[in-house]
């Protein structure tokens, strides 16, 4: 939903390394804060869970996730108006995010997220149809069109991953994905080409984008 704050085990955290990077710390030095504040007091410690990151080098070095109370701990010792800033920002991630997990639990997400998983395995169907086709017609990479497609679609209905969809997104993923199917069918009907079936399909979504008002991502 948000690069700040993500769904891990059925709850909303966020890392040391993008806290590190929006406060505008070492990542370190972060860690160090975080030691600290675990051998401070051992109650602590169930709101830091340890893991582990690769960097440039191939290395292995640990990071931390947190809740919001872990962050919140933490974030007490950054002061200064920008780090004002990114505290709100997080607040109101974690308020997106916990309140994301609450409509996850409901029955209407559980129906809307299996009709859109009906309307995701027709379009799969279809570009199925849509690669062959684009071989036929030269293409060496027409595996690729369904990646290509699926973050058309992810990205005019405002979504990183499906499964951290509101039912609102996945509503609007659901029309995307159908106008989708109507585009490649038409298109391969009218014996396009695969690449102005493509620009074809964008130009319908971002039309129908601009006029219901969605947010890409």
């Amino acid at each position: 939903m948000n690069e700040l704050v993500y769904l891990k085990n059925d709850e909303a955290v966020c890392d040391s390394l993008h806290v590190a990077e929006k406060f505008g710390k070492e990542h370190k030095n972060v860690l160090q804060s975080i030691d600290n504040l675990i051998a401070e007091n051992s109650a602590v410690k169930i709101m830091f869970k340890i893991s582990s990151y690769k960097s440039g080098n191939g290395q292995s070095y640990r990071k931390f996730y947190m809740n919001r109370d872990g962050f919140s701990l933490l974030a007490m010792g950054f002061t200064g108006k920008e780090a004002l800033e990114w505290k709100l920002q997080y607040i109101r991630a974690f308020n997106q995010m916990e309140n994301f997990i609450r409509e996850k639990s409901t029955q209407m997400w559980i129906e809307t997220r299996k009709a859109g998983k009906l309307t995701r395995k027709a379009e799969t169907d279809t570009i199925q149809k849509l690669v062959e086709y684009a071989k036929g017609q030269g293409s060496s990479h027409a595996e690729m069109l369904y990646m290509t497609y699926t973050r058309l679609a992810n990205k005019m209905a405002g979504i990183n991953k499906r499964d951290e969809a509101t039912v609102m997104q996945l509503n609007n993923l659901s029309l995307m994905e159908n106008i989708i199917l109507h585009e490649v069918d038409l298109g391969i009907m009218q014996g396009k080409h695969y690449q102005e079936i493509y620009r074809d399909c964008k130009k319908r979504l971002e039309a129908v984008k601009d006029l219901a008002y969605l947010e890409a991502v």
